[in-house]
């Protein structure tokens, strides 16, 4: 049966993550653990992608806001906006919104990073010299991007809150006491721990597939930016996914 030229590249490429995906299980429970190469991956992933997260967040926040009051004005329930943001940003705005700048800035920087290694042959060096460079490269940065994003997606949602709250200070003359009382008044653990939840895979998918494109770059310098591109459109691509997948779950479960 004969199929279209990108239709076979999709079918190779998916095929390639899960065998890179599995190998990723194989060893990541296997000694030796790279501890200090975890700790500065994740103090690059998470502490360095903070101010982008906050500042994006907190606009995320104020747009919301200004946004949404005339429409609940017109309908004389401006007394619900602490609640509606609330629950709009920790169930669903706050973790996407996240994921999609760190697919941009994480996946892309692990894209040409480990790209940039192998065009220069760095990575087989690491193997002629006895090192296992997907333990320490790969393994390292997936479980620092799976462990970093729920808690950049926490601090976000926070920061996001508190734009809103000052919106509504200026414009309504709402307390802190009172904005926050509404907005953790209505939210429950059923809005907070799914979203916490499908943020790992976020991170985890994100991490994988920077880590693939770069790991399997190729055409010298050219792949370098070819593999930094596809891991951002990739990754980007698959938050999506994952965060349809993970709102279907959810309906079920709740159905049940």
């Amino acid at each position: 049966m004969f199929l279209p030229q990108g239709l076979q590249e999709y079918f190779i490429t998916t095929a390639e993550i899960w065998q890179f995906a599995r190998r990723f299980f194989q060893q990541v429970f296997r000694p030796p653990y790279e501890f200090e190469e975890l700790l500065r991956q994740a103090y690059r992933i998470g502490y360095q992608s903070l101010p982008l997260v906050g500042v994006t967040g907190f606009i995320m926040g104020v747009v919301l806001t200004l946004q949404s009051r005339p429409t609940l004005i017109e309908f004389g329930a401006e007394s619900w906006m602490p609640s509606m943001v609330g629950i709009s940003i920790v169930r669903e705005i706050g973790p996407v919104i996240t994921a999609l700048i760190c697919a941009g800035k994480v996946g892309s920087s692990i894209g040409a990073e480990l790209g940039s290694m192998k065009v220069t042959e760095q990575i087989d060096a690491m193997e002629v010299s006895g090192t296992n460079p997907f333990k320490y490269l790969v393994v390292t940065r997936v479980v620092a991007a799976t462990l970093m994003l729920p808690v950049l997606v926490v601090l976000a949602d926070a920061i996001a809150l508190v734009g809103s709250f000052l919106v509504e200070n200026v414009k309504g003359d709402v307390g802190w006491m009172l904005y926050f009382n509404q907005v953790f008044g209505n939210l429950e653990f059923g809005d907070i721990i799914p979203s916490i939840g499908k943020s790992f895979f976020f991170g985890f998918a994100i991490g994988l597939v920077g880590c693939y494109q770069g790991y399997h770059s190729k055409k010298g310098t050219e792949g370098v930016g070819t593999a930094a591109n596809t891991a951002v459109v990739m990754a980007s691509m698959l938050v999506f996914i994952l965060d349809f997948l993970a709102v279907l779950v959810a309906d079920i479960f709740y159905d049940l």
